[in-house]
């Protein structure tokens, strides 16, 4: 199953992505409003870079709920409501096929799982108490279901030899959100 050797496969590159951005501060209360807005600026080069490459190339999987699933409008509501310019994001083309594309979902997917995680433990952090969490928590109660139902659907429709494209996109998300 793709979805296990891909945390497996990547493991390396979400210590490093979590290490990056000291989500450690987060739980011992230390993280501070410039940390959480420097989180959000790479988030916004993630998703704005990906989710338009992540539509074309599995816009054929009415399944996935594609338009359900984006985050931009969430993240960028984040970015206006604390004063932060968006980065103008050239819009590079570096996702080459489908594998590539579910391999970045995989990773954009899962920072959503841990955004409730992230807005639940900065919600205890006084610093915090009158942020919004549009991005972190775009799914809501929901937010479980899609990770199970994503994983699902990227075990059934990665077939093993697309298995290396599907890493190979997920260490491209990793590197980019680093």
């Amino acid at each position: 199953m793709i979805s296990s050797i891909l945390k497996e496969k990547t493991k390396e590159q979400h210590d490093e992505t979590e290490a990056k951005l000291q989500s450690q501060k987060i739980f011992d209360k230390s993280y501070s409003l410039d940390d959480y807005k420097k989180l959000l600026t790479h988030n916004y080069k993630l998703i704005s870079r990906y989710e338009p490459q992540i539509r074309e190339h599995l816009k054929n999987y009415s399944e996935l709920n594609l338009e359900e699933r984006s985050k931009i409008e969430a993240l960028k509501t984040d970015l206006s409501k604390l004063n932060i310019d968006m980065p103008a994001e050239s819009p590079i083309q570096n996702l080459d096929n489908e594998a590539e594309a579910f391999g970045a979902l995989y990773v954009i997917e899962g920072s959503t799982l841990g955004g409730n995680v992230i807005a639940k433990q900065l919600r205890k952090n006084q610093e915090f108490e009158n942020i919004e969490f549009n991005y972190f928590g775009v799914y809501g109660e929901n937010t479980g279901f899609f990770w199970q139902e994503f994983k699902a659907i990227i075990d059934e429709k990665i077939s093993e030899d697309a298995y290396e494209d599907c890493i190979n996109g997920a260490k491209k998300a990793y590197q980019l959100l680093a």
